[in-house]
């Protein structure tokens, strides 16, 4: 799993093209302030491990980025252009939903982007060294 984290003063997006046809019909445009964007891709051989070790370790990884940003907002975005391997679309999904649920249970706010979508996105982030961290998990 490849993970680029950037804290955000402002990120906005709306869904433009639906691209998997089993992928739920979202609309709704959303927009976030003082967060953690998590640009996320699960890769095939993540499949061979316990869907629970990959997310406790991808949450581990976006608390830690959160405590280093004084923040307690993150968000989620399935971005497949971090690495020619990619995982199922189901296994993503399920992943992105236990991490989700586990942050939530962390008293964490928590979004994920439209699975299946194209994206129009405005990201405002600010320049300093802990707001932008890239990790293989």
């Amino acid at each position: 799993m490849k993970v680029l984290v950037i804290y955000v003063d402002e990120f906005a997006y709306k869904p433009t093209v639906k691209n998997v046809d089993t992928a739920e019909d979202v609309t709704e445009e959303m927009h976030f302030t003082d967060s953690i964007l998590a640009f996320i891709q699960v890769e095939e051989n993540d499949e061979e491990k316990d869907v629970k070790s990959r997310e406790k370790k991808l949450v581990n990884h976006l608390k830690w980025t959160a405590r280093k940003n004084n923040c307690n907002k993150v968000i989620l975005h399935s971005f497949a252009h971090l690495s020619e391997s990619k995982a199922s679309f189901e296994f993503t999904k399920e992943l992105f939903d236990l991490a989700e649920q586990r942050l939530k249970h962390a008293d964490f706010e928590t979004a994920q982007t439209p699975f299946g979508y194209f994206l129009d996105l405005e990201i405002k982030a600010p320049g300093y060294s802990l707001a932008r961290i890239w990790a293989t998990l």
